[in-house]
């Protein structure tokens, strides 16, 4: 039986990644929360409630910031394979909380590294950094495995310490560690102030007349969206190679935040135009406008293949997101009023 521990793993990608590891009978998955006030459990709760999954399915407190307690937890857990999926994720927040985004994001890759490396001393452990298309921020597209980074915003930066310093453990202890450069990724259980699902939710909560506008930011703003549960694939193949390297995980084909926009209005038979203001709080300080990967390596070296384009990503998450502004409008007992709901729109 293999034991995976997963940092993040109440996030997008962390629960998508727990359903595909849980889908392999050899696998044990544990997960890093940290300790607070409110469960914020939502996306892995049907694994907790599978009684298929009681005994593969386990659960720690432990923080990204608090390097004894990933010591405790590598030692108590000692995992054959560790992805490190946790981060203070959005960009726009990131300027307005830098050190806190640099210490999670960038530091707390090198405390579990450090751990990883103490565990990697008695008992072979493979390692997986979550790294960022961000991280080429203003460099000019396609971006591939050989293009300089230019991060631009608090997050890139953060992401591309932590991404560095996976390469540094590799080539400096030895460690079986590989880095994903994820590009966008999306599915029904993105965070709410992401720009695509706020785009999703907006629009939806519109067709039911829940709300009247949706307020955004950059239009032109393009991007290489794909489907999250494809994506985690690629993480855990990685890990399955003989030697440790890192890849670009792409569509290879950008949209802008504009056709997003469209197709998804398009699902609900609706004109964007006749819904969408704009806002310059939503721009970031400083923009990131193209990002394009080139996940040929990928798909050479790891026959790693999406199974979801960007027609069968906004469908899937139009259809999730109406479901449940459906049960919105039930539960009030509509009556006609206009709800907004403000959202940052990271990218």
């Amino acid at each position: 039986m293999k034991h995976a521990l997963i940092t993040g793993i109440t996030g997008q990608d962390g629960s998508y990644l727990a359903d595909f590891l849980l889908g392999k009978p050899d696998y044990t998955v544990h997960g890093l929360v940290r300790r607070t006030s409110t469960l914020n459990r939502s996306r892995i709760d049907h694994i907790a409630r599978n009684p298929d999954f009681r005994d593969r399915f386990h659960l720690h407190y432990a923080d990204l910031g608090d390097a004894s307690s990933l010591s405790g937890l590598m030692e108590t857990i000692r995992p054959d394979e560790v992805y490190n999926l946790g981060a203070q994720s959005h960009v726009r927040v990131s300027f307005d909380q830098p050190i806190y985004t640099a210490d999670v994001v960038g530091v707390g890759t090198l405390r579990l590294l450090e751990a990883v490396r103490q565990l990697a001393r008695s008992q072979p452990v493979r390692f997986y950094q979550a790294s960022s298309s961000e991280m080429f921020g203003s460099a000019p597209p396609p971006q591939t495995m050989e293009t300089p980074f230019h991060p631009r915003s608090p997050y890139a930066c953060a992401k591309l310490y932590g991404h560095w310093q996976t390469i540094n453990y590799r080539e400096a202890y030895g460690l079986f560690a590989c880095s994903g450069i994820l590009f966008n990724h999306e599915s029904p259980r993105r965070g709410e102030s992401f720009v695509t699902r706020k785009i999703t939710l907006g629009a939806t909560r519109i067709k039911e007349g829940l709300q009247k506008t949706l307020v955004m930011g950059n239009l032109d703003a393009k991007r290489d969206w794909g489907f999250a549960g494809d994506y985690v694939k690629a993480m855990w193949l990685m890990l399955q190679q003989e030697t440790p390297d890192d890849y670009i995980v792409a569509m290879g084909v950008t949209h802008s935040v504009r056709e997003f926009l469209e197709k998804t209005f398009s699902q609900l038979d609706l004109d964007y135009n006749d819904f969408v203001e704009f806002d310059e709080r939503y721009m970031r300080p400083s923009e990131v406008d193209v990002l394009l990967g080139d996940p040929s390596k990928a798909r050479k070296n790891l026959g790693w293949e999406p199974e979801v384009d960007l027609d069968g990503l906004v469908k899937m998450m139009v259809e999730n997101d109406l479901e449940l502004a459906r049960r919105e409008k039930f539960a009030q007992g509509y009556k006609g009023t206009s709800i907004s709901t403000p959202h940052l729109g990271r990218l």
